[in-house]
């Protein structure tokens, strides 16, 4: 990738539901990671928590919210990164690199 991309700022927005099933959970982080301005979305349905990880310039906190809005979203956290941390931060041995 170039440098470019490398440095492009997305935002991470970290969440807890009210009212999710693990059925629906799967699904709508399907329906998510369809959507091309999204990096990438963590649902979990049996702790009612998850994450989303997009492209603020494509895609408002607000829309990404609306299309969660069934599950009665609360944002715990909202941060930023560059696209190069978050390739750094998907790597498992970085997990284990980190401790070593």
């Amino acid at each position: 990738m170039s440098e470019r991309i490398y440095n492009k700022t997305l935002i991470r927005m970290s969440l807890k539901f009210h009212r999710i099933t693990p059925d629906e959970a799967r699904a709508r982080q399907y329906e998510l990671l369809k959507d091309g301005r999204i990096w990438r979305a963590f649902i979990n349905g049996y702790a009612r928590n998850g994450f989303v990880v997009f492209d603020g310039e494509a895609i408002s906190k607000e829309e990404v919210l609306e299309k969660l809005g069934d599950f009665e979203p609360e944002v715990a956290s909202v941060e930023r990164l560059t696209v190069a941390e978050l390739v750094e931060s998907s790597y498992s041995w970085n997990n284990v690199m980190g401790r070593a």
